[in-house]
């Protein structure tokens, strides 16, 4: 029973959809890391992967203060044909700005939203409606 649990684990950790790893709340993270854990290992899975999940999401949660900070910014936005989805990096064209006072977050205006996005990769990890 160990090594079934054992394994599930690392299958849902290696698994577990994009976007479980990208979202910004732990209820999320711990949502899809459930739901893939479950299809993955079924019951025992939906638990190692609820708590994989919930873990990872406390990880990437974004501080309120750079949100805030990021509102009140006024900036031109961007028009891009392509979807704006969380854990996807944005197009090249799209020029992503820093964040005041926070070096691990940047920001961008793409067709009339926010977006906070990691600076390495570019990939989408906030969208403020």
């Amino acid at each position: 029973m160990k090594s079934r649990l054992a394994v599930s684990l690392m299958a849902v950790s290696l698994l577990a959809s994009g976007s479980a790893f990208a979202q910004s709340t732990t209820a999320a993270g711990a949502v899809n890391g459930a739901r893939t854990g479950g299809a993955v290992a079924g019951p025992v899975g939906e638990i190692v992967g609820g708590t994989v999940g919930a873990a990872l999401g406390a990880a990437v949660e974004i501080p309120n203060a750079v949100i805030t900070s990021v509102e009140g910014v006024r900036a031109p936005s961007v028009v891009v044909e392509e979807p704006v989805v969380i854990g996807e990096p944005l197009p090249a064209t799209v020029e992503v700005r820093p964040v005041p006072g926070y070096v691990d977050y940047r920001y961008a205006v793409v067709n009339n939203r926010r977006v906070i996005v990691e600076p390495r990769t570019r990939r989408v990890i906030r969208i403020i409606q």
